[in-house]
């Protein structure tokens, strides 16, 4: 059945389109119960996400703070000229700028058509989550940056936003990941890229929608700087686009960059989610249907494929992907 959005290419472009279009603050309040258990020690390579905590709408009483960062950069997907992009950046609480000594995980978040730099700290109740999970030890404190890959100027038509994130691998690499990590103390040792590298362990990046064909972008190119991932109801684009899947070269890409980079054995993690009513589910079916055949190569400690039940393409599913997969991401 998941091979049915190969044959109504047209029908789910249009239900993808108006789904993206809508601001996140808008989306369903849908939440259900799990029994899924789900720890680093034993779960399953498959399954399905657990609710967050109703107590998490409760005010954490230590709470981070977030920054605005601007920073200079390039145009990458148009002509290269210079320009200056902003990112927001969460600090836990306790986080000292006079303590270079304690180091911090740091996640990477990227969003959906039509969004902005510092929207997972706005809707919903997601850095009382961040605040909450830290409080309760459910995670390490851990720096997180609400990034962006549009430029000030940016068209948000879904080709202008497809051709930006191609690109954003560039911004990355050379302005944004420098950047933050020059001002905020994370386990790289200094900016160069060989310190980068070296602190890949401590690093991870995730999205929802087009954010998550970000973060498999991120996969494809970055993996020497980053070692989990977390792409949220959305697959590689890679080859092709929206509609325009190569689901077969796409896996076999992935062996070819696991085996050129070792990545077996220098670590790699990639969480994958989205909901069982998810406008665009069966983009993400049909790639994990093929990897996970391949589950030899794709194996349960590397990938694992995660659902909400009753999730939709929206914020309420995002946060609680978010809650699942975080105590997982710096294992």
């Amino acid at each position: 059945m998941m091979y049915l959005l190969l044959m109504n290419k047209r029908l789910y472009s249009l239900i993808f389109l108006v789904f993206l279009a809508f601001p996140l603050s808008a989306c369903s309040n849908d939440s259900s119960d799990q029994d899924t258990e789900q720890n680093g020690d034993s779960m399953n390579q498959t399954g399905f996400t657990v609710s967050v905590p109703s107590a998490y709408q409760i005010a954490a009483t230590h709470q981070g703070s977030v920054v605005q960062v601007d920073y200079e950069s390039k145009d990458y997907a148009g002509n290269s000229s210079d320009i200056t992009k902003t990112a927001y950046v969460y600090l836990p609480y306790g986080y000292d700028e006079d303590d270079p000594d304690t180091k911090y995980d740091i996640l990477y978040l990227m969003h959906g058509l039509g969004g902005h730099a510092g929207e997972y700290f706005e809707y919903g109740t997601n850095k009382n989550m961040f605040d909450r999970m830290i409080e309760d030890k459910v995670i390490k404190p851990t720096i997180i940056v609400s990034a962006t890959f549009y430029n000030q100027n940016s068209s948000r038509d879904f080709s202008s936003s497809t051709r930006e994130l191609r690109s954003f691998h560039f911004d990355f690499e050379n302005h944004l990941m420098p950047t933050i990590e020059g001002m905020f103390h994370t386990y790289a040792e200094s900016t160069s890229k060989e310190d980068l590298m070296a602190s890949r362990d401590h690093r991870a990046f995730g999205g929802f929608s087009l954010g998550s064909v970000t973060t498999w972008m991120a996969f494809c190119y970055d993996a020497d700087y980053i070692s989990s991932f977390l792409p949220m109801s959305g697959s590689c684009w890679y080859y092709g686009g929206y509609g325009d899947y190569y689901p077969v070269e796409t896996a076999d890409f992935f062996e070819e960059l696991i085996a050129e980079k070792s990545l077996n054995e220098r670590g790699y993690f990639i969480y994958v989610a989205t909901g069982t009513e998810d406008a665009v589910r069966d983009q993400v079916y049909i790639q994990m249907d093929e990897m996970l055949d391949r589950n030899d190569v794709f194996t349960p400690d590397h990938v694992v494929f995660y659902q909400k039940e009753g999730g939709r393409h929206d914020f309420v599913a995002v946060q609680e992907y978010i809650y699942n997969a975080f105590p997982l991401l710096f294992n």
